[in-house]
Formats: structure tokens, sequence, C-alpha cells
């Protein structure tokens, strides 16, 4: 957490900002600067549930399946369930790496129970990338094993000295002898007892990293508050995160950005309202208001990977833009309004309530 509020401070430029903020206030504009921290379990490692609620580590197991088929064609087999988080390209791109194949090369298989291994917990916690994404490389690893072996027969070479190259498998050094996925394959198809099984094929079971599991990250935001309509403007929002060695940045980049546009609808927009009979008032979108594109400012995230000992040292990230962004937005809003001599103690802050707290309207 040090390391990224260092980082932070420095991209957003303390002294520019207070520059700013005098000018501003020469103008009759109110500027605030707000700050959060977090260091969040994501997963945690593997004794971490376990010490929260005994025995629950058992639940923790990951187990995805690798194989190449007879035509050579790689399908890994996942029992994550993706509803936005982009497992598919991600678990790509992690059994791309250990096979030495193109990313769209590999097809990921999830949602088909009577293909996908079981899972108790699926989706969630921030399982995806630590843990099932640690599934797909040892499965995928395993897998390469097994087409190095058979490589190795072939080109009349030991196993050590199998490179894979864009999918050429060849000796080290002897690329232009190299042999294809489909030619390893069907070799291995012709050996096997039972040819329509894929002659590639692992399945593993995987907890997580030892050493690893937290996720970190520092928020800042800057508002700007108009004291006329109440509203909050945010010029700027930057957040620094580390969540150990990043798979995609694309993919990380948009997961923290929507964690912080779901915190802003959280401070800015979104209310639950009953009436005195504990009815719900706020049904519709009409009523229930939430942040679009137009409200969400551009998010500026910058990334520190720090590495624990061992590899698969990734961790979880979806959650953590709506840890941070609730406590950077009311702290901005607080440090707007601190020389009117307002403390900010909710977390709903619709334009009333502004106007509420800066005394240009009674609470009601």
């Amino acid at each position: 957490t040090k390391k990224t509020l260092e980082r932070a401070l420095e991209v957003v430029d303390l002294d520019a900002f207070e520059a700013e903020r005098a000018a501003a206030a020469a103008e009759g504009r109110h500027l605030g600067i707000g700050l959060a921290c977090y260091h969040e379990a994501a997963p945690g490692p593997p004794n971490y549930w376990d010490a929260v609620n005994p025995g629950s580590d058992a639940l923790m197991a990951e187990t995805a399946r690798a194989s190449v088929e007879a035509d050579g064609s790689v399908v890994v087999y996942t029992s994550q369930m993706p509803h936005g988080q982009s497992h598919e390209t991600t678990y790509a791109q992690v059994a791309a790496d250990e096979l030495g194949v193109a990313v769209a090369d590999v097809r990921i298989v999830w949602g088909n129970t009577e293909r996908t291994p079981f899972s108790l917990l699926g989706t969630g916690g921030s399982r995806g990338g630590p843990i099932g994404g640690g599934a797909v490389k040892y499965s995928s690893r395993e897998v390469r094993g097994l087409i190095d072996e058979q490589a190795a027969k072939m080109l009349e070479a030991s196993p050590a000295d199998i490179e894979i190259t864009d999918g050429n498998i060849h000796v080290a050094g002897v690329p232009a002898k190299g042999l294809s996925f489909a030619e390893v394959a069907a070799a291995a198809a012709s050996e096997a007892d039972d040819p329509s099984l894929p002659p590639f094929d692992a399945s593993v079971s995987y907890s997580g990293h030892g050493d690893g599991g937290w996720s970190t990250a520092t928020h800042v935001c800057v508002v700007e508050v108009d004291l006329e309509t109440g509203r909050v403007s945010i010029p700027r929002y930057v957040v620094v995160e580390d969540c150990g060695p990043v798979i995609n940045p694309a993919i990380v980049d948009g997961q923290v950005r929507g964690g912080v546009a779901q915190g802003i609808g959280a401070v800015l927009y979104e209310h639950t309202a009953y009436d005195a009979d504990a009815n719900l008032q706020t049904t519709t979108y009409m009523d229930y208001l939430m942040p679009t594109a137009t409200e969400i400012p551009d998010i500026e995230v910058h990334h520190i990977e720090t590495h624990s000992p061992g590899e698969n040292d990734y961790r979880g990230v979806g959650e953590g833009g709506m840890i941070g962004a609730p406590a950077a937005i009311t702290n901005a809003v607080e440090d707007a309004l601190a020389p009117l001599g307002v403390r900010v103690t909710d977390q709903y802050l619709p334009p009333s309530r502004i106007l509420e707290l800066a005394g240009v309207i009674g609470h009601d």
C-alpha cells in the first residue's frame, strides 16, 4: 500500500493541485481532493479462508482441464463462469503462453456442465485470475510436457530440447525441421488405446499461491462542488493498483474502471428509498439513478507489479475499484467543503445533501 500511495502522490502532484485549487477559489469555485488506500484479500493465501471460517479451505480448489485434440486444436475447460470479466481472453492467453501457440488458437469451454470440471464455488471473490488462472496454467503445462515427450520421439531428441514457437514444435535451434500440433497429435492418437479421446489431456486442481493473494491500491479523486446546484463533478480520478503480475492490462484496467464507476454511482447517484410502510419507492430507473458513460470521468490507471516468491502470483482486481472509490470521493467532497466547516459522515451525497451540508438549504 505504501508503494501505491507514493506513486499516486507523484502522479497527482499535490503542489500543482493546490495551485489549481487557489485559482478556482479566486473564481468562487470549490475544489477538493480525496485519497483512499486499501489492502484486500484477493483471494488471500491458501489458509486465509480457513482462518476466517475453519473448514472452508476445502472449497478453495479449482480444477481446469487442458487438451489437444487429434486435429491439433487446443481446448481448455474451466468451471469459471464469466459475466464480463473476460475469462475467455485471459485464460486463452495463459494457456497460449504455456503451449507456445497464438491466443486465437486456444478455445475456452465454460458453462457446459457435461464437459467442464465441477466447482462448489465457481466465479467470485477474486478467484478467476488467481485460482482459475492457476489451474489453467498448470493443466496446460502438463499437456505441454506430454507434447514434448511425443515430439521428442518423432524428432529423435530429448524432451528437454523441444521448443514450441508459434505452434511450430521443433528441436532447439532447428526450427526449419519442426512439426505442427496436428502432426504430433495425430501420431499420438494413432498409438493410443482409444483414438477417440484427446491424445494429450490433463486436469489439474489448484488452491492458490502460498505467498500471494493480496491486492493493494491508492485512489485519488479530485472533485468540484457547485454550491448553486449541489452537483459534484470529477475532473480527475487516479488509481495506482498493485495486483501482482498483470496478465492482460486492458482487461485489468477495464475492471478497475468498472469498480470506480460503481463507486461513483454509490456515492452520487444510486439510492434505494422506502416509505413509512417499507414499500420500495425506487422501483424503476427513472427513480433509481445510475451513472452512465456521460457521468463517468476519464480514469487514469497505473500499475505496480510486486511479485511474491514463486509463480502464478496473479491477484484479484475486480472488486478493488468499489473498495477505494466511495472513500476517495467522500473524502474529496469533504475537502472541497472544508472552508465551510463541513464534515461528511454520509456516503450518499446527492445534490440535495450537498446543499444541506453547505448550509445553502435547510435540513429536511
